[in-house]
Formats: structure tokens, sequence, C-alpha cells
């Protein structure tokens, strides 16, 4: 499970210095919880589910500012259909149901998601929304304006909607991993309906 030394690696200067962390303290954990991940959730919809870790390899320079790894039916990539994230910031870990840098469908799965904004409103209070996966900044999803949040992921060309779950780093659920993966599971589990629409739009 994540630990305080987790979110350390995000202090370490340096490109490789803080990639060596990522790899030996990050990378293992995201590994073990996605391949569990990935069987419960891909049994609960029969479908195959493939983990993906990001490697940061484009980055020349500077260092990465968060971390991630998702869950798609697709064996290679995964940003061009809805996904699962789990993923770390210096402040929070996350868990989304993500649609970034325009997937297949955009529209009509923006669509989908307006004339079913019940399946968002179902969603526990402790749920967020994010518009902009490169920024940590959040929105609690029951005061957040979704549809405005799926209006802008509908018509800007590099519009983007996550939903989903964080655990930040001071949280008493990281003194307890068999909690905190349960935690995360039930998440994935309430974003079930949510990815199954959009999956459908293909």
């Amino acid at each position: 499970m994540f630990t305080e030394k987790s979110f350390e690696v995000f202090e370490i200067d340096g490109l490789e210095p803080r990639m060596e962390e990522i790899r030996s303290l990050i990378q293992p954990v995201f590994q073990e919880l996605d391949e569990y991940f990935a069987l419960e959730l891909g049994e609960a919809i029969n479908k195959e589910l493939f983990v993906h870790i990001a490697q940061h390899r484009r980055r020349t320079a500077y260092p990465p500012e968060n971390t991630w790894s998702a869950l798609s039916q697709k064996k290679r990539g995964y940003k061009m259909e809805p996904h699962f994230q789990l993923g770390i910031w210096p402040e929070y870990i996350f868990m989304w149901l993500s649609l970034i840098d325009n997937p297949k469908n955009e529209q009509k799965i923006a669509e989908a998601f307006l004339n079913n904004q019940e399946l968002l409103d179902l969603l526990p209070e402790d749920f967020y929304m994010s518009l902009d996966h490169t920024q940590p900044e959040i929105e609690k999803l029951n005061e957040a304006d979704v549809e405005r949040g799926l209006l802008r992921f509908c018509n800007i060309k590099k519009g983007e909607f996550q939903v989903g779950r964080i655990i930040r780093k001071d949280s008493q659920l990281l003194e307890d991993p068999e909690k905190a993966k349960a935690y995360m599971l039930d998440t994935y589990q309430q974003l079930l309906p949510l990815y199954t629409l959009a999956m459908e739009q293909g």
C-alpha cells in the first residue's frame, strides 16, 4: 500500500532520481493493486481488463508532478477509451473513471452522461470531479456544476471529465492497507454503471 514515503517521492529533485523512486516505491504498489482490481472488475463486467503503468518516457528534463496507472479493455494504450485510473499526487491518491485526451465518441459519452445524470447523483458525497488530469485541483461532485463540466468535455477539443474518490495523504485509511484497498475497489464498483454506459457509446 502507499505510505508516507510514496508521497515524499515528489520532493526529490531531478528527473532520474525521482523516476528511480517512483519505479521502486510506487509502481510495484500500482501493479499489485491493479492486478487485483482488474480481476474483480473484469469479473463484474465479464471483460478482460489490462494494467497500464505510466512510464513518463517522453520526459527529458522535468520530473513528473504525479504518477498513475490505468485499467483498460485495450491491451495497448488506454487513453483512447474510458478507463479507470489509480494515481498519486503529492497530497492525495486518486481513483478515477477517466475520460481524457479526446477519447473516441466523447460527444456521445457526454450526451449519455447528461441524459443519465441520476447515475452521477447516486454516487456518495465523498466523490469528486476533475476536469484536467494535469492539475491537482478537484471539486466535490455534489457541489460541482456537473452539467457545465460535461458540456465542456463535449464541446472543447481538450475537454476532460474524471469522476471518483481520493484518499488524502494524512488519511487514517492508509494505516490499514486492507481497508484502503476495499475503499478503492468500492469506488471503482460504484463507477461501473457510468463506465458501462460510456463503453456502450463505442
